[in-house]
């Protein structure tokens, strides 16, 4: 991608220099010889960023970025000029400049300073545009689905809960945990038409002899303290849904009672001689291997194939390129809310480390972040000081150089291998939605596929020929 600079220099030669370097450098330059037509190519262009130097004949440099200031905000302006000193350069940045630098330059140096101020651009404008789209809204109950929506690379689960919901069938959610497969689950319910409760329990979180309970119910009398009937949540969601999370934890000894129950779409509470007819829909999650858990005798092989009949797989966030800043402002209203805060926005920097973050916690990490953030705040907007240590010290470099399995430094492109397989697999399967995320397109993406499977660097299960 070029990035569209507007260089203002009103030396002829020098301009020339400056637009030829920069051009082969990423940029498309648009050369002016006076602050005045700056202003006239500002109007009726695009740019990324303004480089202009400060002592000019009619506009000068100062004259410039005011200008720029009062009508695009968030347009970098670098100044360049030979006359440096202390007062050029707070007067650059009272001006509103978001850089200065002084001749004789070194290209490369001016180059990153540039290659900063677009990025600054880009990411200022990216959290302008979420803070317009979410607009203040916050997910109220029956808004998951709505969060799902906003999500750009779980756009293929958004249209499967679209065409699964009125569909009384079981469905498995796997992820990561923290990647939001609770969300999902009450998605479907949203978008069923179901007039019953959503309900859900933890089956990891809950002891044997009480998460039987739980599920079943018990009669009066069935054990110590039972001093009246009780049903259980496979009854209580009557014409809703009841979201088993972790069901990859159920006890061994459960799972053919649920198993039964399922298959009857009848109950017998514990301690009790009567079976109860329910009527529920069931959705169950885990971010256990399930076929594995199976093969090793530690799920019942009948009871899987009951549960998943359909089989939606969430990938972690760090696989979800700029689904973080589309959650981290949802988040974000919804706790200043909460609290009472006046926070509105993320700065452009706070948005760049949740960026560069790899959030190993997934959205639960990233919505415990948000909270913090919050209750800390001193502005409107988020600074780095009011992240977690861990987020706002985050390298990113220094935490891509050793593999999973803790391998010694690897070059750029065997990392860019494995980054794009890694996003492949999290994108189970698609070139679409892992183009989307690795912001690439999808000629170049089956292009590295294409070379990586004559390296035979590629799994037998990803050939790069599928049109997806």
């Amino acid at each position: 991608m070029n990035y569209q600079l507007l260089v203002t220099e009103d030396d002829r030669q020098a301009g020339l220099m400056l637009r030829d370097a920069l051009g082969r450098r990423g940029f498309d330059v648009t050369l002016c010889d006076s602050g005045q037509k700056a202003t006239d190519q500002l109007a009726n262009g695009s740019f990324d960023a303004v480089l202009t130097d400060l002592r000019m004949p009619g506009m000068s440099g100062l004259d410039l970025c005011t200008h720029v200031m009062a009508r695009q905000s968030d347009l970098p302006v670098v100044m360049v000029t030979a006359f440096g000193s202390m007062e050029t350069a707070v007067a650059a940045m009272r001006a509103g400049a978001y850089d200065f630098v002084t001749k004789p330059f070194d290209i490369d140096s001016v180059t990153m300073v540039l290659r900063r101020a677009v990025e600054h651009h880009h990411l200022k404008r990216e959290v302008k545009r979420l803070r317009n789209e979410i607009a203040g809204a916050v997910p109220k109950a029956g808004g998951a689905f709505e969060v799902l929506q906003k999500s750009p690379s779980l756009q293929g689960v958004s249209e499967m809960v679209t065409r699964l919901s009125p569909l009384d069938i079981s469905i498995l959610i796997t992820g990561e945990s923290g990647t939001g497969k609770e969300v999902v689950a009450r998605a479907i319910h949203e978008q069923s038409g179901r007039t019953g409760p959503f309900m859900a329990i933890n089956c990891a979180a809950v002891p044997e002899h009480l998460l039987e309970s739980e599920l079943f119910g018990h009669a009066k009398g069935a054990f110590t303290d039972a001093r009246q009937a009780r049903p259980g949540l496979l009854v209580q969601s009557a014409g809703g849904t009841l979201f088993l999370d972790e069901i990859g934890e159920m006890p061994l000894s459960l799972q053919p009672k649920l198993l039964r129950a399922l298959q009857e779409r009848k109950v017998r509470p514990v301690g009790g001689d009567q079976e109860i007819p329910f009527e529920t829909r069931l959705l169950v999650a885990t971010h256990r291997d399930l076929d594995l858990a199976v093969k090793e005798g530690r799920f019942r092989e009948d009871l899987y194939f009951r549960i998943n009949v359909v089989h939606l797989d969430l990938p972690p966030l760090r696989a979800r390129g700029s689904d973080v800043l589309t959650l981290g402002q949802t988040f974000l209203n919804q706790f200043a809310e909460k609290m009472g805060r006046p926070v509105k926005g993320l700065s452009p920097q706070v948005a760049q480390r949740l960026l560069a973050y790899d959030w190993p916690g997934n959205v639960r990490e990233l919505q415990n972040c948000m909270e913090r953030a919050v209750a800390l705040a001193k502005f409107e907007q988020l600074q780095l000081d009011d992240l977690p240590e861990r987020v706002a010290t985050f390298d990113a470099a220094t935490s891509t150089l050793h593999t999973e399995d803790s391998s010694p430094l690897l070059s750029l492109e065997e990392l860019e291998r494995r980054h794009i397989l890694r996003v492949l697999s999290a994108s189970g399967g698609s070139r679409t939605a892992a183009s989307r995320t690795l912001g690439i397109d999808r000629k170049t993406l089956y292009r590295k596929l294409e070379r990586y499977a004559k390296d035979s660097a590629l799994p037998s299960d990803v050939d790069g020929s599928a049109s997806n």
